[in-house]
């Protein structure tokens, strides 16, 4: 960790975790940028480790609008992600005059692979049959064959377009829905509903807003057609996590692939970690080296252009 006081930093990574501490403080770059790495902190601990920064990186932790007030100098949040809206408050951020920037398309092929990953081991049981095995038991389940099965993609950015790849690499049809117009080779858009009921696996890759909090709700649960697999690495918030236990326990939805929660981390003894025809990763999605490096470089890219 750099060793000046806060106040001497353009900079300060207010929740660092030590792989990411160190590849922020390893960059080359052809400008000058001081970044003072500080690991996870108590919130209320937060403004006197900001001092006068007039930018901070937050990757994981929770920012307060209270918080902020207190960061007397503070007028802009890089946050290292497009989840923002999970971790803080970015109106009430505005009211005060903090801009919350995100970073974009920094792990699409990262969290693309971690969905196709759970779909797969969705699909065959694998992490239930790998704790049964720990616990001395030889458990053989009934899978699903998934080439030649139907994936329907809800939302089609930079994730969805490499899930898309993936998909049609391994011999699945890929539908998918998306807010806004787009077309792709070898993927068919169709309405939301239409997707909803023709696909034997269906993918989340929404942004979270207010438009889209609760998207997945009872009701469009219950259109996803029966006996589907249901994958979110997006944002938890996008489902009606009370629904999606209820469809789970009636067989609705077969099985769930969920790398992202309301609440997180995921508090002890949540009904997801019962039920059998659950797989959980605790939002990792995006966390692989080339997704990390690539991360920072455009955190540190889009400070450079705050800042000069």
């Amino acid at each position: 960790m750099h060793s000046l006081p806060p106040k001497a930093f353009q900079v300060v990574f207010i929740d660092a975790t030590e792989t990411m501490a160190g590849l922020a403080q390893g960059l080359t770059l052809p400008f000058t940028l001081d970044i003072n790495c500080q690991p996870d902190i108590d919130p209320r601990d937060i403004p006197s480790r900001v001092g006068d920064a007039k930018v901070i990186w937050v990757d994981h932790s929770l920012f307060s609008t209270e918080i902020a007030k207190r960061c007397l100098k503070l007028k802009h949040v890089v946050f290292m992600g497009t989840g923002a809206r999970s971790y803080m408050n970015i109106e009430a951020l505005a009211e005060l005059g903090i801009q919350v920037h995100l970073i974009k398309n920094y792990g699409d092929t990262a969290v693309a692979e971690c969905a196709f990953g759970l779909m797969w081991a969705s699909a065959r049981n694998l992490t239930l049959m790998d704790r049964s095995m720990r616990q001395g038991q030889w458990l053989r389940t009934e899978g699903v064959q998934l080439t030649g099965k139907t994936v329907g993609l809800i939302g089609f950015g930079g994730i969805g377009a490499e899930m898309a790849r993936l998909c049609l690499g391994a011999g699945l049809k890929v539908l998918a829905w998306n807010r806004s117009p787009r077309s792709h080779p070898g993927v068919t858009f169709l309405p939301l509903e239409q997707v909803l009921l023709q696909s034997d696996v269906v993918s989340l890759h929404l942004l979270l807003d207010d438009s889209t909090n609760g998207f997945l709700s009872r009701e469009r649960l219950q259109q996803i057609k029966a006996g589907a697999i249901l994958v979110n690495t997006a944002r938890g918030a996008l489902i009606d996590e009370v629904a999606l236990v209820d469809a789970l326990k009636s067989g609705h939805i077969r099985h769930a692939g969920l790398d992202v929660f309301t609440v997180e981390p995921l508090p002890l003894q949540h009904t997801f970690t019962k039920l059998n025809n659950v797989t959980l990763s605790a939002h990792s999605a995006f966390r692989v080296p080339e997704a990390n490096q690539r991360l920072v470089e455009l955190a540190a890219n889009v400070t450079n252009t705050i800042l000069y």
